[in-house]
């Protein structure tokens, strides 16, 4: 028997998976261990940070000694993740040692390129290198939230405003749906994801709020046509949900009309997120989640959409009154939309019994 299946735990063993391991002696520490080592190392490079503070201070009169001191950070930082991989006090101890070496690499950059785009083109790239070299899973979570933000001033600076949303999504898509391509990197994977997912929750946020981060003290934003931005992010979320479908349907191998049928609805939902902006990213990450069953997505995914509602319902300029008929004729459709969905899967349940007999 051990034999038979000699092949395929060689298989799962090359995709890093192990069958059958046995249970060690080490242990996880708790949560909240780790969070004290955390809190451990943000204090420890506090500390030190202030003491070089007080030597280094001169370095922000010089854009290149800034740029040389911030590299020097940088590298350390990488150099003391390198040493020490496994502890979290000196990987805390890294980030914020990082941070502070990206400030000041970005100081002098911002000084030279006049907070325009190529100040944020410049941070995205910066940022994508760390998310990629770094060797902290922590650390690429960091840089990716980063980049994201990077990306939504790079393109508000453009007059593209929201806009980051859209591409930020689809790269959510293609990332979790290509979870499994690269085994090795599986854990970069899913801080890279995490990263995006929170880069999403964070750019959305922003936009129900009617803001643009910190652009508007620094770039004049809206420089094109608003309705052109809003039909770039609505197309780009309108393509991730119709992956997102497309996948989880094509893994059932369901009917022609079945399937022309989610191609439509999906249609229908990118055209509705036009006039309800967030609509189609927190459908997609929904999707996203219930096709790879992922807890954390599907729970972002009900978030958005909750945030997208409520921002629409809000900023509605219509009376009370045709409100609550809204409200009520949006409550009518989802429970006939229960309904039917309730009726479909009692059917196929009773074709699959009755072919099985």
């Amino acid at each position: 028997m051990s034999q038979q299946y000699s092949p395929l735990k060689q298989a799962l063993a090359q995709a890093g998976v192990v069958l059958n391991e046995r249970a060690t002696a080490t242990h996880s520490m708790p949560w909240f261990v780790r969070g004290v080592q955390a809190l451990s190392g943000w204090l420890a490079a506090l500390f030190l940070l202030g003491f070089i503070a007080t030597g280094v201070v001169w370095v922000l009169e010089s854009p290149l000694a800034a740029l040389l001191v911030g590299g020097l950070m940088v590298l350390g930082a990488y150099a003391l993740l390198r040493r020490s991989p496994d502890s979290d006090v000196m990987e805390h101890m890294a980030l914020a040692f990082s941070l502070v070496g990206q400030l000041l690499i970005a100081w002098p950059l911002a000084d030279a390129l006049s907070f325009s785009v190529g100040l944020g083109w410049a941070l995205v790239i910066m940022q994508m290198a760390f998310a990629w070299g770094m060797p902290s899973h922590l650390h690429r979570f960091v840089a990716v939230v980063l980049a994201c933000l990077a990306l939504e001033f790079s393109l508000a600076a453009s007059g593209l405003t929201q806009v980051a949303s859209g591409f930020v999504v689809l790269a959510l898509v293609g990332l979790w749906l290509n979870e499994f391509r690269w085994p090795e990197r599986l854990s970069d994977m899913h801080a890279w994801g995490v990263g995006l997912l929170v880069g999403v929750l964070m750019l959305q946020g922003v936009a129900h709020a009617g803001q643009a981060l910190w652009l508007g003290h620094f770039v004049e934003i809206d420089a094109i046509s608003p309705m052109l931005s809003r039909s770039i992010s609505t197309a780009l979320a309108g393509v991730a949900l119709l992956w997102v479908a497309h996948t989880a349907l094509s893994r059932h191998s369901p009917s022609s009309s079945v399937m022309w049928a989610a191609y439509g609805a999906a249609l229908l939902v990118a055209v509705l997120a036009y006039f309800v902006p967030g609509l189609s990213s927190g459908i997609t990450v929904l999707l996203l989640g219930v096709a790879i069953s992922h807890r954390v997505l599907m729970a972002s995914g009900i978030l958005l959409l909750l945030a997208a509602i409520s921002a629409y319902y809000y900023w509605l300029d219509i009376s009370l009154l045709h409100k609550a008929a809204l409200l009520c004729v949006l409550g009518s459709v989802l429970l006939a939309l229960r309904w039917g969905l309730q009726r479909w899967c009692f059917a196929i349940t009773k074709r699959g019994e009755h072919h099985g007999r």
